[in-house]
């Protein structure tokens, strides 16, 4: 079993890109992108600020546990609202 502290560095730097997190909706997110500027733009900014934080993690977080945190609640956000669309869109 692994220790809290093994269990959060496993985490560390692991992939929440839209497409991994949402295998189901592989070909909803396909044609979103082709027919919705916004779910496009809105999915482009949650893929880059999950790239942004998995490459803030793999550097042991060179920035404060308060911008991480706000990083890191913004995707949240954007995913729920972007697995939101998704529903509606299937």
């Amino acid at each position: 079993m692994l220790s809290t502290e093994q269990s959060e560095a496993f985490m560390l730097g692991e992939d929440h890109s839209l497409l991994k997190e949402f295998p189901e909706y592989k070909d909803t997110i396909a044609k979103l992108i082709n027919v919705d500027d916004a779910f496009a733009k809105d999915t482009k900014h949650y893929n880059t600020l999950d790239k942004e934080i998995r490459e803030l993690e793999l550097q042991d977080s060179p920035i404060g546990d308060e911008s991480m945190h706000q990083l890191k609640h913004d995707r949240a956000e954007l995913k729920n609202a972007l697995h939101h669309r998704l529903i509606a869109g299937n």
